[in-house]
């Protein structure tokens, strides 16, 4: 397989997976709004944290006011972070390789995109702000079940499931530390909403179900951060998303160094006790886990693409 084409599939599945955490996001915090005690609503500064893009943000807005920060992640075509973006670069992506993918899959990401800017009006507003979202959330999980029902289960499917997981594992650990962090300060009143921002946590990943079914205990911080970090047979937890990376590296060739680097990481979550790690403690340790993402992709870009 061509290097040029296997970068293109990997980063198609990367973007997808962007455009649909977007979403999930944007949605979550819309319905949190609506729970938490008036003066202590969030707001909508936590979605830029969590999407690493304050500076780039601020650079062009002065606040955080809603319509301004929905239109930062919906539609502005030039962030990085937006929806129409990544949608944008996973069309461009998929044009690319419209051999190697079947021809619906094309026609579902190339629909998915023009629906989403034709309609991007529709998700400033709380009226059709839900319609919006679960469109493209759908979109997105169409094109992976289309994906991995019609193609051809080669090596580009193991390019195309390692930028997925890799772009999941990455969503997990800053949908952890920023919502955690920012979501309620500390205070004695505040208590009995704290289930309700660990519950936003769970449902940001679509997570709050299958913690119920397995866990079988009331939501609380450490018992979700296991959950989410170290659960093996939970699709968006940290851990399994790994898990899947590293049976696609074993597909290819020329994997072990970078296998030994994924290992890594996945000891730093096996061994880190989530129950006693406080607030800034988790930070650092959310922290050393994207530097060891970014590492591995690095690897990744090296070995294969470069």
């Amino acid at each position: 397989m061509l290097s040029r084409v296997a970068e293109n599939i990997y980063w198609m599945a990367r973007y997808i997976e962007r455009a649909e955490n977007t979403a999930r996001l944007i949605t979550v915090n819309t319905n949190l709004l609506l729970d938490l005690p008036k003066g202590v609503q969030p707001g909508w500064h936590p979605i830029i944290k969590i999407l690493g893009c304050e500076e780039f943000y601020l650079s062009q807005n002065n606040g955080f006011d809603e319509r301004a920060v929905l239109k930062f992640l919906i539609s502005d075509i030039n962030s990085p972070n937006s929806i129409l973006y990544a949608l944008r670069q996973a069309r461009e992506n998929a044009r690319t390789i419209r051999d190697i993918i079947p021809r619906e899959a094309w026609e579902q990401i190339n629909n998915l995109f023009h629906c989403a800017k034709t309609n991007a009006q529709s998700g400033y507003s709380k009226k059709g702000r839900y319609a919006y979202m679960h469109n493209i959330i759908l979109g997105a999980q169409t094109i992976t079940g289309m994906l991995a029902g019609t193609m051809l289960h080669d090596m580009g499917y193991a390019f195309l499931k390692m930028g997925r997981n890799i772009e999941r594992a990455d969503m997990t650990t800053r949908i952890i530390d920023v919502r955690s962090a920012d979501l309620l300060p500390e205070h004695e009143s505040l208590t009995p909403f704290e289930n309700i921002q660990w519950m936003s946590v769970l449902k940001s990943l679509t997570a709050y179900q299958m913690y119920r079914r397995l866990v079988q205990e009331r939501v609380s911080r450490p018992y979700v951060l296991k959950f989410l970090l170290k659960e093996k047979t939970f699709p968006r937890s940290f851990f399994h998303s790994l898990l899947e990376v590293k049976s696609c590296l074993k597909e290819l060739p020329r994997h072990k160094k970078l296998i030994t680097s994924l290992n890594e990481v996945g000891k730093k979550v096996l061994r880190a006790d989530q129950a006693i790690l406080e607030q800034e403690e988790l930070h650092q340790f959310i922290d050393e886990l994207q530097l060891g993402l970014a590492k591995l992709n690095s690897e990744i870009t090296r070995n294969y693409y470069t």
